[in-house]
């Protein structure tokens, strides 16, 4: 048994020793590998009473709020992340980052801020990190360096450890929470107008194909989730993702998820394994969350078959260069298509290109909405529909500016109205649109 300390008042070291101790001690009392796999409030109240018991035959000094903490550290320890539960708790955090276990980054309202919270060592991070991956039947091990994953709030997970990391496992964690940003709250946000709403709705319910682009933490997924509820609940959505975290509301989803190789290296299951499969599922949409493969020529041709109003993201500056992407994607297929081709294809099967940027401060905007007109030679035509333009940095770093409607009539305008969607005629009149 640790000594009491003769002051209520605990040191770091001797704090983080008798935290050790009880969580040693509840060990020998328990089972805590067969409790892991066991899920309830019930079953954690009934092992905090043990642990409060510990607490108090350990050191009966610690005083209320000492004594409270220690028992939530325990009970994170036993059954949740460690320490990392404490940052998944904290309000207004978009990224945690972990460059080893000293040293811990958030980004919080569009800042990056070094945070107190720490892991004991390399083996605590890592006892952590395989705890998160063997959840979701993933694994990371020196033959697996690296694995993309999600917690079960539906935050996203990238980790790197040794000897790819030098300094340590390395941690990188999207937040997403359990309950996705909603239309309004993008709206409240300022990430576009409701002009350029009621066209997106319009589009959806057309079933348009579209593709969002943007760079990373710009906000694609949270845009393509909010776009998804515009999607009819009668319609059946097959959803492809590396780690899960595309949030639809709809009943009819089915979600399908890639697969690495096991330790032999075989079994791996790619994201155009699962397009293929898809196709003979009988789905009306197609969600793919992101294309980064060669996924890319069979979401082309599953959107020019039939499959209308299908979406994916792609990582890309501009809408430009969105196209120039899914090119370069489509040649990792393996088929030797002419640019030619590949560029039908994309004119053919894309409608809309919605770039979303995330601009200094943190602010994110949609800052085109791009229509794909067709082919003049072998260039693919675009026209922007509605832009953002930035005005500036204001006094608290943020950038700010105004949306712009560009005046064009979108062609796709005759498909929507055939397909039952009207839109008030002075929608796309030349004018400029504030925004918070």
């Amino acid at each position: 048994m640790i000594a009491p300390m003769r002051s209520s008042k605990q040191s770091p070291g001797d704090f983080e020793a008798l935290k050790s101790h009880i969580h040693s001690k509840l060990v020998e009392k328990l089972d805590l590998t067969r409790l892991n796999e066991i899920e309830g409030d019930s079953l954690r109240r009934e092992i905090r009473v043990v642990v409060e018991h510990l607490c108090d035959t350990e050191n009966p000094l610690l005083n209320r709020a000492e004594r409270e903490r220690l028992v939530e550290e325990v009970l994170d320890e036993a059954f949740g992340f460690g320490p990392l539960e404490l940052l998944l708790k904290e309000e207004g955090v978009a990224d945690i980052m972990i460059n080893g276990p000293k040293s811990v980054f958030l980004e919080k309202n569009g800042r990056i801020i070094k945070s107190d919270v720490t892991f004991r060592d390399n083996d605590h991070l890592l006892q952590i990190l395989d705890r998160i991956v063997s959840r979701v039947g993933r694994r990371i091990d020196e033959t697996s360096p690296m694995v993309d994953a999600r917690l079960p709030d539906g935050s996203r997970l990238n980790a790197i450890i040794p000897p790819l990391a030098l300094d340590g496992p390395s941690l990188t964690i999207r937040r997403f929470g359990s309950n996705p940003l909603t239309l309004e709250d993008l709206l409240k946000f300022g990430t576009f107008t409701p002009e350029m709403v009621m066209f997106l709705e319009g589009a959806m319910k057309a079933r348009l194909n579209l593709i969002i682009s943007g760079g990373t933490g710009s906000g694609k997924t949270t845009l393509l989730n909010t776009l998804s509820s515009f999607i009819s609940n009668d319609n059946r959505i097959i959803t492809i993702e590396d780690a899960a975290e595309i949030q639809l509301q709809q009943e009819h989803v089915l979600r399908l998820e890639t697969r690495p190789p096991n330790i032999e290296g075989k079994g791996k299951v790619t994201a155009t394994d699962l397009v293929k499969n898809a196709l003979r599922m009988r789905p009306d949409r197609i969600i793919i969350g992101e294309c980064r493969g060669g996924e890319a020529l069979d979401m082309l041709q599953a959107m020019n078959t039939g499959h209308d109003g299908s979406m994916t993201t792609v990582h890309a500056n501009n809408p430009r260069d969105a196209i120039s992407r899914i090119e370069t994607l489509v040649n990792m297929s393996g088929c030797d298509l002419p640019l030619s081709a590949v560029r039908k294809q994309v004119a053919s099967a894309v409608h809309l290109i919605i770039q979303v940027n995330r601009l200094q401060g943190g602010p994110r905007k949609v800052t085109y909405i791009t229509e794909v007109v067709g082919m003049e030679g072998d260039t693919i035509v675009m026209q922007d529909i509605f832009k953002f333009q930035q005005d500036g940095i204001g006094e608290n770093g943020k950038a700010f500016g105004h949306f712009e409607s560009t005046g064009v009539r979108p062609k796709c305008i005759e498909h929507m109205e055939t397909s039952g969607v009207r839109l008030p005629n002075g929608l796309f009149a030349q004018r400029t649109m504030r925004c918070p």
